[in-house]
């Protein structure tokens, strides 16, 4: 029987285990890195290791000084997430010589399935339908569109659309350069790219017995740069047989690698067409939705399991619909790039929520930008969407930018509703999603709380007073508002005043009453859902950036730099000159216009904070 388990991971999946482990009376261990020394994991463990050093490869992805950690601590079993070491077949092997119970799949399993190019022969072999890789060197016109794939890794990292040929060659080198700074291992094939089709996978348990349990399927289709965003399960909208066929091919997967474990079996489907895309040998991020349809713990299965017990009769028969979103600190309309700092409150409130963070956590740059997964559960598809989207609309989440609004229109488009939806959803959709309109009274409910909040007479003076004017900054632009102090309390034009203290402002529009709930977090102010920021009357002259300047948009990592780009290059608009890596994503910064490279800043390697200069383009 296990009795203590660390978890060789972070954030929110380490918390999902320790929570699980309560339960079943184990104790838990957390290994952590400096910059997570007062991460959330690391504080609801009953122990914790540090690991010296902040980044992933000084730390998470060190298996030697993680297995010293767990016999350190007194650990007798480990646990891997996902991300990080959960599929590296050597971790596997080294938790196992120390003496210690590997919560996964053998290590064979994972080796057969680590490299996507043998795991695709392997299930050729198997009779599991696939898409056939291409040689690179024998691309033509007609097989376009293709996709660039590493053979190693995953999460999108090495993956590349190429729809025109003379594209190929680029991409394959960028996917590889990519790969090999995530995964260590460069090497990429291309398959076939298929438009409009749906990422369906097969959620799997087995023992070590020989039982296979396949527990329906989830789609993972709404994705952008090929990570998943919104995930369900069952599949909705299957063409008839075509579940079937899913989770007999999954079954054959691990069975042909003689899998033990949770694993998930991943696939492309276009009509009634099936194809195989590679096995995740670990638990998945969107474990929850398969959890809430059958009832079942999928942590303490991986925990049975290891332990050496049986499967016995069926799985769990499934019931009602779940929905799960992934709320990153990233905006959308910014090419998705990731936002780092003091995340004040977050609160989605009755819906689950798995998360690593609390009230007054820091997001750091080092590690993903994933905040939350939230997850609705209804008896119907339509409930459960619904649910879903409504807890989030009304969720407290003050701090740095969110995918939230994004989440919610996406839940609510017409082609998700009816489950018409596909891989390349955000592709044709992404603009119309971030260009929602905003609140336009929601700078008057700051100013308004703010001026009440000032006032020693609660609001309101003995005489009138000038017109005061407060400017603030949103995600749409700068927003100047004015009001004025009157015998009668407080007032704006066209707009009737009903009450303002320092949180909450109500006021009646065009005969209608609404409330504005405010909070403030220094020079922050969150207005129902707007967040704002309190700028000076005057602006600052000194705040100017010279012109063709190109600034950091995030803290990050130089990843790359463009091959042959030095001071003097001539450069188009739009030509990417450097790649900058935070949150475990890559990030180009273009030319902002046509003109000559008069300066270059940025040396691969190099840490930068967000509007550092990086170069300058005339």
């Amino acid at each position: 029987m296990i009795s203590s388990v660390l978890v060789a991971n972070r954030g929110e999946i380490a918390c999902r285990v320790f929570r699980t482990c309560r339960e079943l009376d184990i104790r838990t261990v957390a290994v952590y890195s400096d910059a997570d020394e007062d991460a959330l994991h690391t504080r609801v463990a009953d122990t914790a290791v540090r690991l010296p050093g902040a980044t992933p490869t000084e730390t998470y992805l060190r298996g030697e000084l993680i297995v010293k950690a767990a016999l350190t601590a007194g650990a007798d079993a480990v646990h891997p997430g996902y991300g990080f070491l959960s599929e590296n077949a050597d971790f596997a092997r080294a938790v196992l010589v120390a003496g210690l119970v590997w919560i996964g799949p053998p290590p064979e399993a994972i080796e057969a399935m680590a490299s996507k190019t043998r795991a695709k022969e392997l299930m050729a072999a198997a009779g599991v339908p696939l898409l056939a890789p291409l040689d690179p060197d024998a691309v033509t016109e007609a097989d376009l569109p293709v996709l660039v794939k590493a053979a190693s890794g995953g999460g999108g990292r090495g993956m590349r659309i190429v729809r025109e040929l003379a594209d190929l060659e680029s991409e394959l080198k960028a996917a590889s350069a990519e790969a090999r700074s995530a995964f260590g291992d460069g090497t990429v094939f291309v398959e076939p790219y298929v438009e409009r089709g749906r990422h369906v996978e097969v959620q799997i348990v087995a023992d070590a017995h020989g039982t296979v349990w396949a527990y329906g399927t989830r789609d993972c289709s709404l994705q952008r740069r090929h990570q998943k965003v919104i995930e369900e399960a069952p599949a909705p909208a299957l063409a008839p047989g075509v579940e079937r066929r899913l989770r007999s091919a999954a079954t054959a997967a691990a069975r042909t690698i003689t899998y033990a474990g949770a694993g998930t079996v991943e696939f492309l489907v276009s009509g009634d067409d099936v194809h195989f895309l590679e096995m995740n040998t670990r638990l998945q991020v969107e474990h929850p939705v398969t959890e809430a349809v059958f009832g079942v713990d999928l942590v303490a299965l991986q925990l049975s399991v290891a332990e050496g017990a049986r499967l016995d009769g069926d799985p769990p028969q499934p019931s009602g619909h779940a929905v799960e979103a992934r709320l990153y600190a990233e905006d959308p309309a910014q090419d998705w790039a990731p936002r780092t700092g003091t995340l004040h409150r977050l609160s989605v409130p009755g819906i689950r929520l798995d998360t690593g963070y609390e009230d007054g956590d820091t997001i750091g740059v080092h590690y993903d930008a994933m905040l939350a997964k939230a997850v609705a559960h209804a008896p119907t598809r339509a409930e459960a969407v619904r649910r879903l989207a409504g807890a989030l609309e009304r969720a407290t989440i003050h701090g740095p930018v969110t995918n939230r609004d994004l989440l919610v229109r996406s839940l609510r488009h017409e082609e998700f509703t009816t489950a018409r939806m596909d891989t390349a959803f955000y592709e044709r959709h992404l603009a119309d999603l971030t260009t929602a309109a905003p609140d336009p009274y929601a700078p008057l409910a700051a100013a308004l709380a703010d001026a009440h909040g000032r006032s020693r007479f609660g609001g309101w003076r003995n005489l009138p007073s000038q017109p005061q004017t407060k400017r603030y900054a949103s995600a749409h632009g700068e927003h100047e508002v004015h009001y004025r102090h009157t015998r009668e309390g407080l007032t704006a034009d066209g707009v009737r005043v009903l009450s303002a203290a320092a949180d909450l402002v109500v006021l009646e529009i065009d005969g209608v009453r609404r409330k504005f709930d405010v909070t403030r977090h220094g020079d922050r102010v969150y207005v129902n859902t707007t967040a704002l920021t309190v700028l000076p009357r005057f602006p600052d002259p000194t705040a100017q950036q010279a012109p063709g300047s190109l600034l950091a948009p995030m803290p990050g990592t130089v990843a790359r730099i463009a091959d042959g780009l030095t001071t003097g290059s001539a450069v188009q608009a739009g030509d990417p000159l450097i790649w900058l890596e935070a949150m475990k994503m890559e990030h180009k910064i273009t030319a902002p216009a046509t003109g000559t490279l008069t300066a270059l800043h940025a040396v691969p390697g190099q840490q930068v904070e967000v509007g550092a200069l990086l170069a300058v383009v005339l």
